[in-house]
């Protein structure tokens, strides 16, 4: 375990009782599809001109967020990523996405 990459900022402590603890932040929990609401919209800002369809709005885990991602990639047959919160795909596939999360459940309306 190489825990002294997470402290790297920190000063010697000469104290023998000094418990280094890492301010970890809980995720949020993953609310029912029902509850969540997202907004599909496309984007072309910072991506050399190319089309991406952004789902915004996802309340939950990373995991969740992760697994969500993959299955739409696989339903629209194109690549993409979830991070900080939103799940990009590679294109202009807002009508189907949108299609795809009101089957499975979620309140998702098209954006721009």
């Amino acid at each position: 375990m190489q825990d002294w990459k997470d402290r790297l900022g920190v000063v010697y402590s000469t104290n023998p009782d000094f418990k280094y603890e890492t301010a970890a932040e809980p995720e949020a929990e993953t609310l029912p599809a029902a509850k969540q609401k997202l907004i599909v919209s496309i984007d072309r800002r910072a991506r050399a001109g190319k089309q991406v369809t952004l789902v915004t709005g996802f309340v939950g885990t990373s995991d969740d967020l992760a697994a969500l991602a993959k299955t739409l990639k696989t339903k629209c047959g194109v690549g993409g990523s979830a991070k900080d919160g939103e799940i990009i795909i590679q294109g202009d596939f807002r009508d189907r996405v949108v299609e795809l999360l009101k089957g499975m459940g979620y309140n998702a309306k098209r954006g721009n």
